[in-house]
Protein backbone atom coordinates (compact mmCIF):
# COMPACT_ATOMS: atom_id res chain seq x y z
CA UNK A 1 0.00 0.00 0.00
CA UNK A 2 1.28 3.43 -1.01
CA UNK A 3 -0.40 6.48 0.49
CA UNK A 4 -0.51 9.68 -1.58
CA UNK A 5 -0.94 13.08 0.08
CA UNK A 6 -0.72 16.60 -1.28
CA UNK A 7 0.45 18.59 1.74
CA UNK A 8 3.56 18.07 3.86
CA UNK A 9 1.59 18.47 7.10
CA UNK A 10 -0.56 15.46 6.13
CA UNK A 11 2.43 13.13 6.34
CA UNK A 12 2.84 13.19 10.12
CA UNK A 13 -0.92 12.69 10.62
CA UNK A 14 -0.85 9.55 8.49
CA UNK A 15 2.33 8.31 10.14
CA UNK A 16 0.68 8.55 13.56
CA UNK A 17 -2.42 6.77 12.24
CA UNK A 18 -0.25 3.96 10.85
CA UNK A 19 1.31 3.56 14.30
CA UNK A 20 -2.21 2.91 15.63
CA UNK A 21 -3.18 0.43 12.90
CA UNK A 22 -0.60 -1.77 11.19
CA UNK A 23 -3.12 -2.57 8.43
CA UNK A 24 -2.42 0.92 7.10
CA UNK A 25 1.30 0.22 6.93
CA UNK A 26 2.81 1.58 3.74
CA UNK A 27 4.98 4.22 2.16
CA UNK A 28 3.71 7.82 2.26
CA UNK A 29 4.41 9.83 -0.89
CA UNK A 30 3.75 13.55 -1.26
CA UNK A 31 2.86 15.30 -4.51
CA UNK A 32 4.56 18.61 -3.75
CA UNK A 33 3.38 21.08 -6.35
CA UNK A 34 0.43 23.35 -5.53
CA UNK A 35 -1.78 22.91 -8.57
CA UNK A 36 -4.49 25.21 -7.20
CA UNK A 37 -2.42 28.20 -8.35
CA UNK A 38 -0.30 28.99 -11.37
CA UNK A 39 -0.42 28.12 -15.08
CA UNK A 40 -1.53 24.66 -16.18
CA UNK A 41 -1.57 24.95 -19.98
CA UNK A 42 0.16 21.93 -21.58
CA UNK A 43 1.18 20.81 -18.10
CA UNK A 44 2.11 17.29 -19.21
CA UNK A 45 4.34 18.61 -22.00
CA UNK A 46 7.89 19.94 -21.55
CA UNK A 47 6.93 23.46 -22.65
CA UNK A 48 4.04 23.72 -20.19
CA UNK A 49 6.08 22.22 -17.39
CA UNK A 50 8.89 24.73 -17.95
CA UNK A 51 6.46 27.66 -18.08
CA UNK A 52 5.06 26.57 -14.75
CA UNK A 53 8.52 26.30 -13.22
CA UNK A 54 9.34 29.78 -14.51
CA UNK A 55 6.18 31.15 -12.84
CA UNK A 56 7.08 29.48 -9.54
CA UNK A 57 10.59 30.96 -9.76
CA UNK A 58 9.02 34.40 -9.96
CA UNK A 59 6.60 33.74 -7.09
CA UNK A 60 9.25 32.21 -4.82
CA UNK A 61 11.72 35.06 -5.37
CA UNK A 62 12.74 36.72 -2.06
CA UNK A 63 10.77 34.12 -0.04
CA UNK A 64 12.24 31.80 2.62
CA UNK A 65 11.52 28.92 0.23
CA UNK A 66 13.67 29.87 -2.74
CA UNK A 67 15.35 26.45 -2.78
CA UNK A 68 12.11 24.48 -2.62
CA UNK A 69 11.58 24.45 -6.39
CA UNK A 70 14.73 22.37 -6.77
CA UNK A 71 13.28 19.55 -4.64
CA UNK A 72 9.91 19.45 -6.40
CA UNK A 73 9.95 16.82 -9.12
CA UNK A 74 6.48 15.32 -9.18
CA UNK A 75 7.09 13.85 -12.64
CA UNK A 76 9.89 11.75 -11.15
CA UNK A 77 7.65 10.85 -8.20
CA UNK A 78 4.96 9.53 -10.56
CA UNK A 79 7.60 7.63 -12.55
CA UNK A 80 8.59 5.90 -9.31
CA UNK A 81 4.98 5.07 -8.49
CA UNK A 82 4.39 3.49 -11.89
CA UNK A 83 7.57 1.44 -11.55
CA UNK A 84 6.45 0.08 -8.18
CA UNK A 85 3.03 -0.81 -9.54
CA UNK A 86 4.66 -2.63 -12.47
CA UNK A 87 7.10 -4.52 -10.26
CA UNK A 88 4.48 -5.67 -7.75
CA UNK A 89 1.07 -6.66 -9.10
CA UNK A 90 -0.35 -6.67 -5.56
CA UNK A 91 0.67 -3.07 -4.85
CA UNK A 92 -2.13 -0.56 -4.39
CA UNK A 93 -2.30 3.23 -4.12
CA UNK A 94 -4.49 5.17 -1.71
CA UNK A 95 -5.02 8.82 -2.62
CA UNK A 96 -5.97 10.94 0.39
CA UNK A 97 -7.68 14.27 -0.19
CA UNK A 98 -9.78 16.65 1.86
CA UNK A 99 -12.20 19.37 0.89
CA UNK A 100 -9.77 21.97 -0.43
CA UNK A 101 -8.60 23.07 -3.86
CA UNK A 102 -4.97 22.09 -3.16
CA UNK A 103 -5.82 18.41 -2.70
CA UNK A 104 -8.49 18.21 -5.40
CA UNK A 105 -6.33 19.89 -8.05
CA UNK A 106 -3.45 17.59 -7.11
CA UNK A 107 -5.79 14.62 -7.54
CA UNK A 108 -6.87 15.87 -10.97
CA UNK A 109 -3.24 16.19 -12.06
CA UNK A 110 -2.23 12.78 -10.74
CA UNK A 111 -5.07 10.37 -11.47
CA UNK A 112 -5.02 10.38 -15.31
CA UNK A 113 -1.45 9.08 -15.10
CA UNK A 114 -2.67 6.04 -13.15
CA UNK A 115 -5.49 4.99 -15.50
CA UNK A 116 -3.71 1.80 -16.62
CA UNK A 117 -3.90 0.56 -13.01
CA UNK A 118 -7.65 0.98 -12.52
CA UNK A 119 -8.80 -1.32 -9.72
CA UNK A 120 -5.55 -0.82 -7.80
CA UNK A 121 -5.93 2.93 -7.25
CA UNK A 122 -8.16 3.94 -4.35
CA UNK A 123 -9.37 7.36 -3.25
CA UNK A 124 -10.39 8.62 0.18
CA UNK A 125 -12.16 11.94 -0.33
CA UNK A 126 -13.12 13.37 3.06
CA UNK A 127 -15.74 15.63 1.55
CA UNK A 128 -18.16 17.36 3.93
CA UNK A 129 -17.75 14.68 6.60
CA UNK A 130 -17.81 15.34 10.36
CA UNK A 131 -14.97 14.25 12.62
CA UNK A 132 -14.30 14.62 16.33
CA UNK A 133 -11.70 17.20 17.33
CA UNK A 134 -9.34 17.16 20.30
CA UNK A 135 -12.03 18.78 22.50
CA UNK A 136 -14.59 16.10 21.71
CA UNK A 137 -16.69 18.27 19.41
CA UNK A 138 -17.77 17.66 15.84
CA UNK A 139 -16.12 19.64 13.07
CA UNK A 140 -15.77 19.48 9.31
CA UNK A 141 -12.08 19.44 8.36
CA UNK A 142 -10.85 20.99 5.16
CA UNK A 143 -7.39 19.43 5.44
CA UNK A 144 -6.16 15.93 6.30
CA UNK A 145 -3.73 17.30 8.90
CA UNK A 146 -6.62 18.75 10.93
CA UNK A 147 -7.92 15.26 11.69
CA UNK A 148 -6.80 13.37 14.78
CA UNK A 149 -4.84 10.20 13.93
CA UNK A 150 -7.38 8.01 15.74
CA UNK A 151 -10.12 9.56 13.59
CA UNK A 152 -8.10 8.73 10.47
CA UNK A 153 -8.67 5.09 11.37
CA UNK A 154 -12.39 5.64 10.86
CA UNK A 155 -11.75 7.42 7.58
CA UNK A 156 -9.93 4.41 6.12
CA UNK A 157 -13.30 2.71 5.70
CA UNK A 158 -14.10 5.27 3.00
CA UNK A 159 -11.37 3.97 0.70
CA UNK A 160 -12.84 2.89 -2.64
CA UNK A 161 -11.41 2.17 -6.07
CA UNK A 162 -11.48 5.02 -8.56
CA UNK A 163 -14.05 3.82 -11.08
CA UNK A 164 -13.48 3.39 -14.79
CA UNK A 165 -16.07 6.13 -15.33
CA UNK A 166 -14.08 8.52 -13.12
CA UNK A 167 -10.93 7.72 -15.05
CA UNK A 168 -12.83 8.83 -18.16
CA UNK A 169 -14.63 11.90 -16.80
CA UNK A 170 -12.22 13.47 -14.30
CA UNK A 171 -9.36 13.92 -16.81
CA UNK A 172 -11.80 15.88 -19.00
CA UNK A 173 -12.44 18.20 -16.05
CA UNK A 174 -8.70 18.69 -15.67
CA UNK A 175 -8.34 19.36 -19.39
CA UNK A 176 -10.93 22.13 -18.95
CA UNK A 177 -8.89 23.64 -16.12
CA UNK A 178 -5.70 23.44 -18.17
CA UNK A 179 -7.37 25.10 -21.16
CA UNK A 180 -8.81 27.82 -18.91
CA UNK A 181 -5.32 28.33 -17.46
CA UNK A 182 -6.48 30.56 -14.59
CA UNK A 183 -3.94 31.70 -12.01
CA UNK A 184 -6.14 30.78 -9.02
CA UNK A 185 -8.46 27.80 -8.65
CA UNK A 186 -11.03 27.43 -5.88
CA UNK A 187 -13.21 24.52 -4.77
CA UNK A 188 -16.92 25.24 -5.14
CA UNK A 189 -18.09 21.91 -3.70
CA UNK A 190 -17.66 18.22 -4.43
CA UNK A 191 -14.84 18.09 -6.97
CA UNK A 192 -16.00 21.23 -8.81
CA UNK A 193 -13.08 23.60 -9.36
CA UNK A 194 -13.56 27.14 -10.66
CA UNK A 195 -10.85 29.39 -12.05
CA UNK A 196 -10.21 32.93 -10.85
CA UNK A 197 -7.74 35.59 -11.93
CA UNK A 198 -4.53 36.50 -10.12
CA UNK A 199 -6.24 39.35 -8.25
CA UNK A 200 -8.69 37.03 -6.49
CA UNK A 201 -7.21 37.70 -3.03
CA UNK A 202 -6.31 41.36 -3.56
CA UNK A 203 -9.33 42.83 -1.74
CA UNK A 204 -8.62 40.62 1.29
CA UNK A 205 -4.98 41.70 1.22
CA UNK A 206 -5.87 45.40 1.03
CA UNK A 207 -8.34 45.06 3.91
CA UNK A 208 -5.65 43.50 6.10
CA UNK A 209 -3.26 46.41 5.52
CA UNK A 210 -3.57 49.90 6.97
CA UNK A 211 -1.75 53.21 6.64
CA UNK A 212 0.28 52.17 9.68
CA UNK A 213 3.36 50.18 8.60
CA UNK A 214 3.19 46.47 9.47
CA UNK A 215 5.73 43.72 9.09
CA UNK A 216 5.03 41.47 6.12
CA UNK A 217 5.09 38.41 8.39
CA UNK A 218 2.32 39.90 10.55
CA UNK A 219 0.17 40.63 7.51
CA UNK A 220 0.61 37.08 6.22
CA UNK A 221 -0.33 35.73 9.65
CA UNK A 222 -3.47 37.88 9.73
CA UNK A 223 -4.52 36.68 6.28
CA UNK A 224 -3.90 33.04 7.21
CA UNK A 225 -6.46 33.37 10.01
CA UNK A 226 -9.08 35.36 8.09
CA UNK A 227 -9.21 34.03 4.54
CA UNK A 228 -12.28 31.90 3.87
CA UNK A 229 -10.48 30.31 0.93
CA UNK A 230 -6.95 29.66 2.08
CA UNK A 231 -3.90 30.60 0.08
CA UNK A 232 -0.23 29.93 0.68
CA UNK A 233 1.95 32.65 2.16
CA UNK A 234 4.22 32.58 -0.91
CA UNK A 235 1.34 33.38 -3.25
CA UNK A 236 0.01 36.13 -0.98
CA UNK A 237 3.46 37.72 -0.64
CA UNK A 238 3.77 37.64 -4.44
CA UNK A 239 0.44 39.43 -4.77
CA UNK A 240 1.58 42.03 -2.24
CA UNK A 241 4.63 42.63 -4.41
CA UNK A 242 2.32 43.11 -7.41
CA UNK A 243 0.19 45.59 -5.46
CA UNK A 244 3.34 47.50 -4.51
CA UNK A 245 4.35 47.57 -8.18
CA UNK A 246 0.95 49.03 -9.16
CA UNK A 247 1.13 51.71 -6.45
CA UNK A 248 -1.69 50.45 -4.23
CA UNK A 249 0.75 49.51 -1.47
CA UNK A 250 4.10 50.83 -0.28
CA UNK A 251 6.91 48.59 0.94
CA UNK A 252 9.86 49.61 3.07
CA UNK A 253 13.02 47.52 3.12
CA UNK A 254 14.93 45.55 0.56
CA UNK A 255 13.17 42.51 -0.90
CA UNK A 256 16.59 41.07 -1.74
CA UNK A 257 17.20 40.62 2.00
CA UNK A 258 14.09 38.47 2.42
CA UNK A 259 10.66 38.87 3.97
CA UNK A 260 11.94 39.63 7.47
CA UNK A 261 12.99 43.15 6.43
CA UNK A 262 9.83 44.12 4.61
CA UNK A 263 7.29 46.51 6.11
CA UNK A 264 4.08 47.24 4.19
CA UNK A 265 1.39 49.90 4.35
CA UNK A 266 -1.34 51.35 2.18
CA UNK A 267 -0.05 53.83 -0.36
CA UNK A 268 -0.34 57.46 0.66
CA UNK A 269 -3.30 59.26 -0.87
Amino acid sequence: MIHIVFQTSDISTLQKAIELDSKLQGEIVEIKDEFAVGPLANIYETEGYQLRRHWWNEVLEFSPYTDSLNIVDDKLTVHGLLRKLDEDSDETIWIWMAQNAHDVCGYYWLMPQLKAYQGRVFVLYLNNLPFINDKGGLFYPTNIFEILPKEILKAKRLARPITLSEFEIDPDEFKRLCAENAVVRILEGGKKIAGRDAAYYDNDILQAITYEPQKLSKILGTLAGKLKVRAGDVFLAWRIRQLVATGKLEALGEWENGWKEIIVKLASV
